[in-house]
């Protein structure tokens, strides 16, 4: 199974019981979502595992509780504390207008308002208190929040995204 090809739902944090189940933290604005899933893909060592899910639940907010088919001790359950879950690209809802995932707009040409093209996004850092575009530019990286404000339009046919960006922003990179 490659990375590529699938999403990321979640981490494995902590056990819920010394009967194997287990509780993780979804990286999801909609948990309800998931609680129907049947089967997930655990990160072994950077293999992609199938897991079959026996039962599974909301447990508090963002928690999903889950007890996996041949989990049942707590041996077992710990050896699978800090492991990602992942679910294949073609489960990921279709998003419109100008919402889309992080993933999908790899590769896609930023244009601002003011500068013009300023260059391909290679990726986006969601690992700060706010998520980044890390544009290339002419060999120099530049960032720019992931915010709904700054984005006039997402076009998917032609892979780009038109920003305008706050006075000066760009200035310090270009």
């Amino acid at each position: 199974m490659n990375h590529k090809d699938h999403f990321f739902v979640g981490k494995i944090v902590k056990k819920f019981s010394f009967k194997g189940v287990l509780l993780v933290k979804l990286d999801a604005d909609d948990p309800e979502e998931f609680i129907n899933m049947e089967s997930v893909f655990v990160d072994l060592n950077g293999t992609l595992v199938p897991y079959f899910i026996e039962d599974i639940a909301l447990h508090k907010t963002e928690l999903l509780r889950i007890q996996f088919e041949d989990v049942y001790d707590e041996a077992t359950a710990d050896s699978l504390i800090g492991c990602d879950l992942y679910l294949p690209l073609n489960l990921l809802p279709k998003l419109t207008g100008n919402q889309f995932y992080y993933h999908e707009v790899i590769g896609f040409t930023v244009i601002d308002q003011i500068h013009g093209n300023i260059g391909q996004i290679l990726g986006v850092n969601d690992q700060t208190a706010q998520a980044l575009f890390e544009i290339s530019y002419r060999g120099k990286e530049i960032l720019i929040p992931v915010i709904d404000e700054f984005i006039s339009s997402v076009d998917r046919d032609n892979k780009t995204i038109r920003v305008q960006t706050p006075e000066g922003l760009l200035d310090l990179y270009l």
